[in-house]
């Protein structure tokens, strides 16, 4: 509660949990390194092809040839989606007022038939998922 309530990016304050606004706050907590370089945060891109090389080794030591092996929140999120389709994003007027109120994403009763696309990000996940595959 405190990294969320007391320590920037301040993610209990946030507005917007929209898949744009979400991965933006993830990178904020993990650092703009990344952005201040100009590349894809691997944090948060690592597994899909908008990221293919640069990472932090080490605190301040960034190695532009160095891949990161771990796949990064936008691919996670797009799997669990993909398991559970009752995960869904917030739009930005949906998030409640009051820093007290958890913020979470909307959950739909889970469908029967096939779900259909709610934002961009789907979109990009399934590619993501779709390029795993095919490497195995």
């Amino acid at each position: 509660m405190d990294a969320l309530k007391n320590c920037a990016p301040y993610a209990a304050r946030n507005t917007d949990w929209s898949p744009a606004g979400t991965l933006t706050m993830l990178e904020q907590y993990n650092g703009l390194g990344y952005f201040n370089k100009g590349i894809p945060s691997p944090y948060v891109w690592s597994g899909t092809n908008q990221y293919t090389k640069g990472k932090y080794v080490a605190d301040g030591v960034f190695d532009p040839n160095a891949v990161d092996q771990q796949l990064g929140c936008a691919g996670l999120l797009m799997e669990m989606i993909r398991l559970d389709p009752s995960i869904t994003f917030m739009s930005p007027d949906a998030i409640p007022s009051s820093a007290a109120t958890p913020l979470v994403l909307d959950a739909v009763p889970p469908q029967t038939t096939s779900v259909p696309k709610v934002s961009w990000l789907n979109s990009l996940l399934d590619a993501v998922v779709k390029d795993f595959r095919k490497a195995k």
